[in-house]
């Protein structure tokens, strides 16, 4: 997968995200998870930007864990959400879970790669 097609797939994931972010009850628990959840989705895009421009090996591993650090936030608010039936659509609230969670495996994959690769050297 090219870098550009990586930074679009989160900029897709984090649009997709938001969307149910601003579609939760305007509750304490609504608004709380709501803000959580903008935050957390849109992240990974923003810091992938960053790691794309990383001054060494060990900088963009860093990012890109910062990039996982957030990817599983937000898995974790979805989860939340699910589980409190608090987003009418299941069926998109299951496609955003589950784009969520093959890009905590592709970034997962990265992070290795990129250490053996730092190791090697």
């Amino acid at each position: 997968m090219k870098a550009s097609d990586l930074e679009n797939r989160l900029i897709d994931f984090a649009v997709k995200a938001t969307d149910i972010g601003e579609n939760l009850p305007s509750t304490r628990l609504g608004n709380h998870l709501a803000g959580q959840l903008i935050r957390s989705s849109t992240a990974p895009a923003l810091n992938y930007g960053e790691a794309q421009a990383g001054e060494s090996r060990a900088d963009f591993i860093h990012k890109m864990k910062v990039c996982l650090k957030e990817l599983r936030e937000t898995f974790v608010n979805l989860k939340i959400i699910s589980r409190k039936n608090i987003f009418d659509d299941t069926k998109i609230l299951e496609a955003v879970m589950s784009e969520n969670n093959e890009l905590i495996s592709i970034f997962t994959r990265s992070i290795t790669t990129a250490q053996q690769n730092m190791n090697n050297k």
